[in-house]
């Protein structure tokens, strides 16, 4: 399910690199820009199995590569809203002046903090299976969570180290997806064999640099996010239980709670369509 796309490598102003895609314009002006931000652990790529109704829509995606993935630099001790930076960087090198973010599992904080502290950018935001801060107030942050994804993020709270071993020693646990995640990537999100292992092709430095800024102080909150907001969330998810969005979505003002109750962290995107037809409705420049 490969697709074609430009992938521009761009300097930062402090002088670390990113690699950049680009979907274009398509044959006329786009209606919507979207910054797609990641999975853990993905490389940047944007989702083929949403292009067709993107270009439906009339939507233009860029997208990066986090810091340590892929072609893109890694960025020690990075925040969540260090994303922040980043994407800003990344549209005025392309020339995008407003823009909507769309964050899928390690991806949602990513683009939360962005809507978060862009709000003159950013025009709308969508958060798929995301996580709420660590240190979000009256949120049991790891309930629910399957044991092999609690133990990650239980290693990163002790610290680099902590994390690092955990990771030395880590084996792929299927039972963190549902079932009908697995039908999911069985089906169209097969695409994500394609992106998850060119991230893991150097290692786990840039995943242990994410699951360590997930339960940091994350620099951002959701809270001020001022633009449209959608969370979709599966009532059955194991690794970011729906409790987050949950949270996330009494907290922020205006924000639209979509719980899917019988997907799963991956078998929600199968409504990621949806998401995005809502997202190029509100996010109007």
């Amino acid at each position: 399910m490969s697709a074609t796309f430009s992938e521009p490598d761009l300097e930062t102003p402090d002088g670390r690199r990113l690699h950049v895609y680009d979907t274009g314009a398509g044959d006329g002006p786009a209606r919507l820009t979207v910054v797609w931000h990641h999975g853990t652990p993905n490389v940047g790529s944007p989702p083929a199995p949403l292009l067709p109704a993107s270009r439906r829509l009339g939507i233009r995606w860029i997208s990066y590569d986090r810091p340590g993935y892929g072609g893109s630099t890694p960025l020690p001790g990075r925040s969540v809203a260090s994303a922040a930076a980043d994407v800003r960087a990344v549209a005025d090198a392309l020339g995008v002046g407003r823009f909507a973010v769309m964050g899928h599992s390690g991806g949602g904080p990513h683009a939360l903090a962005c809507a978060a502290l862009l709000p003159e950018r950013v025009l709308g935001a969508v958060c798929v299976a995301g996580l709420a801060p660590y240190d979000a107030e009256g949120l049991d942050w790891f309930a629910g969570m399957h044991a092999s994804g609690r133990a990650s993020l239980t290693a990163a709270v002790a610290g680099r180290a902590a994390k690092e071993r955990h990771e030395a020693e880590a084996l792929y646990d299927p039972g963190m997806f549902t079932a009908a995640d697995h039908a999911a990537l069985a089906g169209d999100w097969s695409w994500f064999e394609e992106v998850v292992a060119p991230a893991l092709a150097d290692g786990p430095g840039a995943l242990i640099d994410d699951d360590l800024a997930y339960v940091r102080p994350w620099g951002a909150d959701p809270r001020a996010i001022t633009c449209p907001l959608l969370l979709l969330h599966g009532g059955r998810d194991r690794i970011a239980p729906s409790a987050h969005a949950r949270w996330l979505a009494d907290r922020t003002p205006g924000a639209v709670l979509r719980l899917r109750p019988d997907d799963g962290h991956l078998s929600v995107l199968n409504s990621a369509v949806s998401a995005l037809e809502w997202l190029a409705g509100h996010a109007e420049p």
